[in-house]
């Protein structure tokens, strides 16, 4: 948890910048009804304290070649001989895989759940039997692939 609070300008200057990352202070300042100096000073401030993680352009898959969008529950051998650790080994090497564009670590019946964008059924073929069906760690796999996207959004309420 940040060491500072959040007060309703605070909010207003976040939820502007989510829905629009590439305002001027300017921009923002008149947006949340501060002056710049004051608008500039408290966005350092969000950024240093981490409220702010990055800016970001977010990039259309398709038009780049990368249409197909693909989950993957991975369960992993908890006890697997090459390691005494196969959850860091898997975590650690998912970090290489540019087709993995998120993976989170789960509670239930799977161990992670990776988020993968690659151009098409082959390549995620090759992928998965290459790269994850050959990981010294995984035991189980399954793919559900993303027929239509409904919603998408970058915006946290908060």
């Amino acid at each position: 948890m940040s060491d500072i609070e959040l007060d309703r300008t605070d909010l207003r200057i976040l939820a502007e910048l989510q829905r629009d990352g590439r305002l001027s202070n300017q921009e923002l300042a008149d947006r949340v009804s501060l002056s710049p100096s004051p608008c500039l000073r408290r966005v350092r401030r969000l950024e240093e304290k981490g409220f702010i993680k990055k800016y970001v352009a977010l990039i259309d898959a398709e038009k780049v070649g990368l249409g197909l969008l693909a989950y993957v529950s991975i369960r992993l051998n908890k006890h697997s001989g090459s390691s005494h650790a196969p959850i860091s080994d898997f975590a650690r090497d998912v970090q290489l895989w540019p087709e993995v564009v998120e993976c989170y670590a789960m509670s239930g019946d799977m161990d992670y759940l990776l988020r993968i964008q690659v151009a098409d059924l082959a390549h995620f073929s090759r992928f998965a039997m290459d790269t994850l069906m050959r990981h010294p760690t995984v035991v189980d796999m399954k793919s559900f692939f993303a027929l239509q996207q409904i919603k998408e959004t970058t915006e946290l309420r908060i």
